[in-house]
């Protein structure tokens, strides 16, 4: 039977192959030739999820009252303890039943949220490079994503004053993340604070990124957007709890911030799903209410590997500046050679497989993530084998020998 008339939706076609999908295949084959993979191609935390975590989630299992049904908007409880979290961390109040919404991890709700809010044809900007969900969720919602090139010189900072007037008042909605993912860049709080009196002047909803805050190092506290005063006026924050604790696999994030910007994903998501099952809403309660040791125990493993990561990178020609935050290295493709060559030059001769920055968004190429989700011992195996493949940064295209 032809089956031709078989057709996904415009909004379906129009997008690019998930480069993560895509990765996948390309391990899969990578592995059925018998190559013994370092894989520091997603972001995905290695470890175990806490004891304590796994332990409550248990707990929560056998109870038989989780097993129905969660609220909506999920548990009073769960919404409680990240309101909590929240006042701990960053000294922001918010009321849980209306400034807090747990969410099926943060890229289902970064991209529920433009199909929420954005009609085809709005304005949308979002930096480049940038995670995915930032620019495919109001590209799947038919908005123009107008990119925001963000450059090395300026520390990968959005420069708001490059802005243009017209798109400044036409835009409804502007996505932000920092620390960055994929650049690992920091901004100053004083950005902040521009960056919502820029949003409050245009009339824009500001959509802050904060999943890598708490992976932060040498005494570094990365800002909330909702310290900064007016932002909860116009803005919410994503937050999740796969790579602080090691959960990515359970799903489960939140976003905070203005409550009628909440309601209108809340709407949404009535209508698409029932929220998290009831038992790891527990679990996730457990792990925000973790002492802050656990924390710094994640972030001294991270700051451990980046350090040797950026020493031995360096030994092979990369000069990279020390990361404050995140779990990434971004560095710079040979010169000649575009990001996703160099990716696949490494993985077919190394096994090592990495990110090409152009899936980040057009101003990512040139450049490859790299996690630091490998502990030093594998690293260093991938360092070698980088070393015995005589793969290294020079200006010339040469990459290899």
């Amino acid at each position: 039977m032809n089956l031709d008339w078989i057709v996904p939706a415009e909004r379906i076609q129009k997008l690019p192959p998930y480069v993560f999908a895509r990765l996948d295949e390309l391990k899969a084959k990578a592995r059925e030739q018998g190559l013994d993979l370092i894989d520091l191609g997603m972001g995905n935390p290695d470890g175990a999820t806490p004891q304590p975590v796994v332990e409550a989630a248990i707990a929560a299992l056998k109870n038989p009252a989780n097993h129905g049904y969660p609220p909506f908007e999920g548990t009073a409880s769960f919404r409680r303890a990240i309101t909590n979290w929240y006042h701990r961390r960053y000294g922001v109040t918010l009321d849980p039943d209306s400034e807090a919404l747990p969410l099926l991890g943060s890229k289902e709700g970064l991209t529920h949220l433009a199909i929420a809010y954005i009609n085809p044809g709005d304005l949308v900007l979002v930096p480049s490079p940038a995670y995915p969900a930032h620019f495919r969720g109001p590209a799947i919602a038919g908005g123009k994503v107008h990119s925001l090139i963000l450059k090395p010189e300026n520390d990968w900072l959005i420069d708001l004053g490059a802005i243009p007037d017209d798109v400044a008042q036409s835009a409804k909605m502007l996505y932000f993340n920092y620390p960055s993912n994929p650049t690992a860049a920091t901004a100053p709080r004083e950005f902040f604070e521009e960056i919502v009196a820029f949003a409050r002047k245009h009339e824009i909803i500001l959509v802050h990124d904060l999943c890598y805050a708490e992976l932060a190092f040498d005494g570094y506290q990365p800002t909330s957007l909702l310290e900064i005063p007016g932002a909860k006026e116009i803005g919410v924050e994503f937050h999740t709890l796969s790579k602080t604790y090691n959960m990515a696999g359970w799903r489960v994030g939140f976003v905070v911030g203005n409550r009628h910007i909440i309601q209108g994903l809340r709407t949404l998501k009535t209508n698409l799903d029932y929220g998290i099952f009831a038992a790891l809403q527990t679990a996730a309660e457990t792990a925000l209410q973790l002492p802050d040791v656990y924390l710094h125990e994640v972030q001294q493993r991270y700051c451990t590997r980046r350090d040797f990561l950026i020493q031995e990178l360096g030994k092979l020609g990369w000069d990279i500046p020390k990361t404050k935050a995140t779990m990434y290295l971004w560095i710079k493709s040979p010169e000649g050679m575009g990001s996703t060559d160099f990716a696949l030059n490494v993985l077919q001769q190394t096994g090592v497989v990495m990110t090409p920055g152009n899936a980040f968004g057009i101003a990512g190429e040139g450049y490859v993530r790299i996690s630091l989700i490998a502990d030093c011992d594998r690293l260093g195996e991938a360092m070698r084998r980088f070393q015995q493949a005589g793969i290294r940064y020079q200006s010339e295209a040469v990459v290899s020998t």
